[in-house]
């Protein structure tokens, strides 16, 4: 599971994923480390264009349920979401069927590593220098009392129990076999994926939960 990554700035994030449009507060984003329940930006397809366009959204990393009643009392930590459970999952499985795909827009993540013994993160960025797009999911919760209306969204994660790399990060369960720890990873999509990921069928969308290859990441200790 991933608790901590790094973000590029707007004009980056528009840039390096073709989006234009007007500019509101709403896509205002300086960049830095985004944290759970802090805000960050995220795309999407434009939620009010009846054709397809794309564009860019701050809100919370956490997504907000429809169900919940008070945004305050909402202590579940879904920053994270099993990919092989949002069909299902109470807090993920209206907005997988609606199509409700982003992008999240990344720099960096950190992942820890328990191989020493104790934790040392590691910091995990593209070899080829490019940005990481991580697929992810949005949801827009309105508030009950308030009619104000919250943006949020969760990062989906695969299982990486063969992966050489993510595998290898978390603290391993010594009462479970190597390959029954259930390690995750983000999943990035492709930039020759992000229209198909954004816009497809949720079966076409389906095929582009994978792990990437090992040689898709520079990693080492933070």
């Amino acid at each position: 599971m991933c608790n901590r990554y790094g973000t590029p700035r707007i004009a980056e994030i528009e840039r390096f994923w073709h989006i234009g449009g007007p500019k509101d507060e709403n896509r205002w984003w300086e960049g830095g480390d985004v944290f759970p329940r802090q805000p960050g930006p995220f795309i999407r397809r434009a939620r009010h264009d009846p054709g397809y366009s794309r564009e860019v959204v701050v809100g919370r990393w956490g997504l907000v349920p429809w169900f919940v009643k008070d945004l305050q009392d909402f202590k579940a930590s879904t920053n994270n979401a099993r990919s092989e459970e949002v069909a299902a999952k109470a807090s993920f499985k209206q907005p997988w069927a609606r199509g409700q795909r982003c992008i999240i827009p990344a720099t960096t993540f950190d992942e820890p590593n328990w191989e020493s013994g104790k934790n040392v993160w590691w910091r995990f960025r593209r070899a080829d220098g490019d940005l990481w797009g991580l697929a992810g999911l949005w949801n827009v919760w309105r508030d009950p009392k308030t009619g104000e209306e919250v943006e949020s969204y969760t990062m989906l994660t695969i299982n990486a129990d063969a992966h050489p790399l993510m595998s290898r990060m978390h603290k391993p369960d010594p009462k479970l076999d190597p390959d029954k720890q259930d390690k995750r990873s983000v999943i990035p999509i492709e930039l020759a994926d992000v229209d198909q990921w954004l816009q497809g069928t949720i079966q076409e969308a389906s095929a582009l939960l994978k792990l990437a290859p090992v040689e898709t990441f520079d990693a080492g200790p933070a």
